[in-house]
């Protein structure tokens, strides 16, 4: 286990019975809070992309504080992939399914055709919220160099919905 995996996990705060009952939010505030966790975390991601993306997209909400702070310490730009209608200009959306109904994202038409992308979030679940986002910025001309998460819960065996690109990941619980 790498130093930032360690740090990362003892930064992680499990909030039972969120969004909803039954769910464990795997709530990675703690490790936002602390300047120097945060600082070694990124830097590990950072070094697995160096030299080979042009863009960080982070997917709304968490996704953008990690995709922003990773984007300025690449000195990359960075694209957020927005709820819909959250955006303005012109935009390209992709609606998903969740457990319990729909979802939309969305980012602006012209923001990353000829590029090569990280997605990046916080955590990955499921994996559906990821593979819509996948699809928006492929369709949208990014070439999705890979996809970042902190943190992984492996049992919900997210993966699946990835497959054909490169996932990483700092820390699974």
């Amino acid at each position: 286990m790498s130093n930032a995996s360690q740090v990362l996990l003892e930064r992680v705060r499990d909030i039972p019975d969120f969004p909803r009952p039954g769910v464990l939010f795997k709530d990675l505030n703690p490790l936002f809070a602390d300047p120097d966790a945060f600082a070694l975390v990124l830097g590990e991601v950072a070094s697995g992309w160096e030299g080979t993306i042009d863009l960080v997209a982070g997917i709304e909400a968490r996704g953008f504080v990690v995709g922003a702070a990773l984007a300025q310490r690449m000195g990359v730009g960075f694209l957020p992939v927005r709820k819909a209608g959250k955006l303005p200009g012109e935009t390209i959306d992709q609606t998903y399914d969740l457990e319990y109904g729909t979802a939309t994202i969305e980012i602006p038409a012209d923001a990353c055709e000829g590029k090569r992308v990280l997605l990046v979030d916080d955590v990955l679940a499921t994996g559906g919220t990821a593979a819509a986002a996948v699809s928006l910025l492929e369709r949208a001309g990014a070439a999705v160099v890979g996809i970042e998460f902190l943190l992984e819960v492996g049992f919900l065996e997210g993966r699946r919905l990835l497959e054909g690109h490169e996932v990483a990941v700092v820390a699974t619980v």
